[in-house]
């Protein structure tokens, strides 16, 4: 297991244990690695299952596993989760901690990749969450705590989710011509079920509007009627026809 320790200042905190990573290789030329994190409650293994099943030879998904610990939203008890989350929604106050050790982990699994392959960053649910902050910490050049963000990121995909600290997103942009340059080229793929009954549609909605009102113009948001919080196989093949335009692998063989 893989530790990450968020110090700040003098002051060192939490130290998070994450659990098993997945991998699953590219079956062709390697030109894309994208890291993949689950929702709340489930590990690795369960999204790599899935995203084997693709037909995208050219990427390599790593899927790792949340760390076990108290959630608030589990009324204090343990479960897998990215940070701790009172709410499915946004609207609950940010655990910075949190979010910037599963950053960081994801980040550290993404520098190791060949300098050739593009680098995404997707998830669902509280994954999703954690990947749209990924975001705004690559445009920003910095984590939550000040330290520097590692890695450029070519796309970040969130299915049933939403945008972590949005309230102060805005403050954080002004006067960076950089954070807002590179907002505008990261392309983001953002799916979200009207029947979804744990995180709802309009938080979903709710994120798409303040990424776009900030500057993230390259954004697409997906509406399912009918779709719960699952994914379906139009979703899936959306993601797939997504992710082979946004990373030009377009033509690419196996």
């Amino acid at each position: 297991m893989n530790n990450s320790t968020m110090s700040s200042g003098s002051r060192t905190t939490t130290t998070f244990e994450f659990g098993r990573t997945h991998v699953v290789r590219p079956k062709g030329n390697h030109l894309a690695t994208i890291v993949w994190l689950h929702g709340l409650g489930d590990k690795g293994s369960s999204w790599s299952q899935l995203l084997e099943t693709l037909p995208l030879p050219n990427i390599k998904w790593i899927c790792p596993t949340a760390p076990t610990r108290p959630v608030a939203i589990f009324g204090g008890y343990p479960g897998t989760a990215w940070f701790d989350v009172g709410d499915l929604s946004g609207d609950g106050p940010d655990d910075l901690e949190g979010l910037d050790a599963s950053a960081a982990h994801v980040a550290n699994l993404l520098s190791t990749e060949p300098a050739n392959v593009k680098l995404g960053i997707g998830g669902f649910n509280m994954g999703a969450a954690t990947a749209l902050y990924s975001a705004t910490c690559h445009i920003l050049g910095k984590y939550g705590n000040g330290n520097l963000y590692p890695v450029n990121l070519n796309a970040v995909i969130g299915l049933s989710g939403w945008l972590p600290c949005s309230r102060v997103l805005r403050y954080q942009m002004e006067g960076s011509i950089q954070a807002v340059r590179r907002a505008a080229s990261l392309p983001i793929l953002l799916c979200h079920g009207l029947g979804d009954d744990v995180v709802a549609y309009k938080h979903g909605e709710r994120s798409a509007q303040a990424l776009i009102a900030v500057g993230f113009r390259n954004l697409t948001f997906r509406t399912y009627n009918g779709l719960g919080h699952y994914t379906i196989p139009e979703e899936t093949d959306e993601v797939c026809n997504w992710l082979t335009a946004s990373l030009g692998l377009q033509g690419s063989r196996p």
